[in-house]
């Protein structure tokens, strides 16, 4: 598991050059971090599970692990993980929006083809400007605000850490099988925001507050740009017919 000191301790974030000592299959011991002398990654004995359920608790050294520790940049196939994320991404939060911006009638059965075109066009539009300024003022505030650089292609591990923090929006798959409420999906933007929030502060490795202030202004100028190209209804209006 040498991986030339890209591996981070979980608690401190030391670059380290391995995370357990292997004698035999099944017969490993973890290694201690030499700044803080915790165990560098206790989640490598942890079932997935586990992992997963520390993810949505929001936990640092959950998202530590998943960044750094997980896959090595040799066995991750970087550039193909970062289109499928995107694509996933975009999927959910077109759905997202053709929910809130229409009728469980307009959606399974548009009154003409042209109203089908107006629609779909209407969505497919909006998520895809909206996301570009969204990416855009992440990438700008990180490089302004957090003082990054690209070096070795930062800007795409923030890209892909901020796709990969978005994994709530997979819950959006339960509203195709299941009626749930539209004012649900405003919850789950406030747990993927917070999500973003914590990923990007891993992966810059800088102050919490600035990084929340990044998200919530990309958040809040995709929300508006939404706004102004779908129309979305008020949220007053969305409780009322909920």
């Amino acid at each position: 598991m040498d991986n030339g000191g890209k591996f981070r301790c979980v608690e401190c974030g030391l670059a380290i050059n391995s995370l357990y000592i292997q004698y035999s299959p099944g017969n490993i011991r973890l290694m201690k971090c030499e700044n803080c002398k915790a165990v560098a990654d206790e989640y490598i004995e942890c079932e997935i599970m586990i992992l997963m359920i520390d993810l949505i608790l929001h936990k640092r050294e959950a998202y530590m692990h998943l960044f750094y520790n997980m896959f090595t940049r040799e066995k991750l196939k970087f550039e193909g993980l970062l289109w499928k994320s995107l694509l996933g991404f975009l999927l959910m939060d077109s759905y997202r929006v053709m929910v809130l911006s229409t009728s469980p009638k307009e959606r399974i059965w548009p009154a003409s083809f042209n109203s089908f075109l107006s629609i779909y066009g209407k969505v497919l539009y909006g998520v895809l400007f909206g996301n570009l300024i969204f990416l855009g003022m992440l990438l700008f505030g990180t490089r302004r605000f957090l003082n990054a650089t690209s070096r070795e292609s930062g800007f795409r591990s923030v890209l892909l850490a901020i796709l990969v923090s978005s994994y709530l929006k997979i819950f959006l798959v339960a509203m195709m099988v299941w009626e749930f409420p539209r004012p649900v999906i405003f919850i789950i933007d406030m747990f993927v925001f917070s999500s973003n929030t914590l990923a990007l502060k891993v992966v810059t490795d800088k102050d919490m507050i600035r990084c929340l202030w990044i998200c919530l202004a990309a958040h809040t100028m995709k929300l508006f740009i939404e706004q102004s190209l779908i129309g979305f209804p008020a949220v007053s209006q969305i409780y009322s017919s909920s």
